[in-house]
């Protein structure tokens, strides 16, 4: 197989788990804000705002990767991603805060618990794919988003432990700060995705496939 005709599969799967990710991430946005708004639960509410930044992130690479040399439209679609991610830690923060500061507590929510639950199935495997599509591309933007799809299965479990605390215990803190975890991490996300890798530069379109995209670990979505 050429590498052009390589590199014409990975940008053809990149847009398959895209679209694969909007499609699931449009369904969590819209259970998770309805159920938040009817418990009251910050945590779920954030939760469903970073599905539809998760939906606008995966929006951008699915643009860029639209257009007959995706590698032009990187930095743009990195942008995207980035102010996505800081207008959830905003949002999602002042929020938690409020709410902490005013006592309010959330109800029990069998619907978000589901919800948290079924994410951390589904989220990791998708977002392992498009990773690895991204590293061997090179492409900054489509590791950036995996990332996002990654973040999503943290703060699943980050959601769950919080609903169930709030449930169990009647921890009613719980909730707030689950939510104000999820605001921290978004922030740094959001950071990394606006600095960019070095090391998953663009290439020319008839270079090889780098070496350093397959193996560099700030590609890998682990740091």
């Amino acid at each position: 197989m050429t590498t052009g005709t390589r590199r014409a599969t990975l940008e053809r799967r990149v847009r398959i788990l895209v679209g694969a990710t909007i499609g699931y991430n449009v369904l969590e946005a819209v259970v998770a804000i309805g159920a938040g708004a009817g418990a009251g639960s910050a945590a779920l509410i954030g939760f469903g705002l970073d599905s539809v930044i998760e939906v606008s992130s995966a929006a951008a690479v699915a643009w860029q990767f639209a257009g007959p040399d995706p590698r032009a439209r990187e930095r743009t679609a990195l942008r995207v991603i980035a102010v996505s991610f800081f207008a959830l830690a905003a949002y999602v923060g002042a929020e938690s805060l409020i709410a902490l500061l005013g006592g309010a507590e959330a109800e029990h929510s069998t619907v978000g618990l589901v919800l948290a639950a079924a994410s951390l199935v589904i989220m990791p495997g998708l977002s392992y794919a498009q990773r690895r599509a991204g590293r061997e591309l090179g492409s900054r933007t489509a590791v950036a988003d995996s990332r996002q799809t990654l973040l999503c299965t943290y703060l699943s479990a980050v959601l769950l432990i919080g609903l169930g605390a709030n449930s169990l215990f009647g921890w009613g803190w719980a909730d707030p700060l689950a939510a104000l975890v999820i605001a921290a991490v978004a922030a740094k996300e959001g950071r990394d995705a606006w600095r960019g890798d070095p090391c998953c530069a663009p290439v020319p379109a008839t270079a090889p496939i780098p070496a350093t995209a397959q193996s560099c670990d700030c590609c890998s979505g682990a740091g």
